[in-house]
């Protein structure tokens, strides 16, 4: 009955049905490293963005890289903005895709270092991309500021080129090792995404909060590739049965057209 299993044809669906089966399963397993991953990172953002806000000097120093951990944390300065040395950041975009400038400004501390500040999003309206853009002014004086403190960009974590030969002004990165040279000044490592002082009206548009990983998608994913694993073996049983199930039926039809056949004389 089961014979036509030792045919070619079969022994390749019984050998591709069982190499699917751990292919399968490494698959559920990998997409559940991916989930308990994106699980991890959202919760360390989610720390981050819930602890209480520390004078950034007891985070941040000259030279200082700042740490996966230590992403997001709330930080507080008190100094003030030096708004003639402000730069913008070149291709960035806001909540709505629309491509436009980061502002980021020296924040010049109580000790004489400097803070670097992204104090938001503006649009690229300016007369010509190499023209710098208007931008509304920060508070003046001495004043405190809040905000969330980021690493410093690369193009290998980011994928932006680093650009040379740029207007007057304008930057590709947010790097405190290059603003470091250009100011000439201690500079903290890292920078900072405003969140308070809220600009006057609502520009430079402020960053809104990094959002969370789909980590639930994964754990689906892995659920699904393992209920494929357990598939497998039932899709061929059921394949089997129904091969058997046809050839003694097609044996039937033969036996009885044998049956009616006449004698020979």
């Amino acid at each position: 009955m089961y014979r036509f299993l030792l045919s070619r044809q079969w022994v390749i669906i019984t050998l591709v049905a069982f190499l699917l089966i751990p292919t399968m399963i490494r698959l559920g397993i990998w997409q559940m490293h991916r989930y308990e991953e994106r699980s991890a990172r959202n919760q360390l953002v989610a720390d981050a963005l819930g602890a209480k806000p520390v004078p950034v000097e007891e985070v941040s120093s000259p030279g200082h890289a700042v740490t996966t951990h230590e992403r997001y944390r709330n930080v507080t300065a008190v100094g003030h903005f030096d708004t003639d040395r402000e730069v913008v950041v070149r291709r960035r975009v806001n909540s709505d895709d629309e491509v436009g400038f980061h502002v980021l400004t020296p924040f010049v501390l109580t000790d004489g270092k400097v803070l670097l500040v992204n104090r938001g999003w503006i649009p690229a309206d300016g007369p010509s991309q190499t023209a710098f853009p208007r931008i509304p002014a920060p508070p003046s004086g001495r004043i405190s500021v809040t905000g969330r403190l980021m690493p410093d960009e690369t193009t290998a974590a980011s994928g932006i080129k680093d650009l040379k030969g740029l207007p007057d002004r304008q930057v590709m990165l947010i790097n405190s090792e290059q603003e470091a040279r250009r100011l000439d000044a201690s500079v903290l490592g890292g920078y900072v995404v405003l969140t308070a002082p809220e600009p006057k009206g609502d520009t430079p548009e402020l960053l809104g909060k990094p959002g969370e990983e789909n980590a639930p998608l994964n754990y689906a994913y892995a659920i699904q590739w393992w209920l494929f694993a357990a598939g497998v073996p039932v899709g061929w049983v059921v394949l089997v049965r129904r091969e058997i199930r046809d050839r003694a039926g097609a044996a039937e039809k033969e036996t009885a057209a044998e049956a009616e056949e006449p004698a020979a004389v």
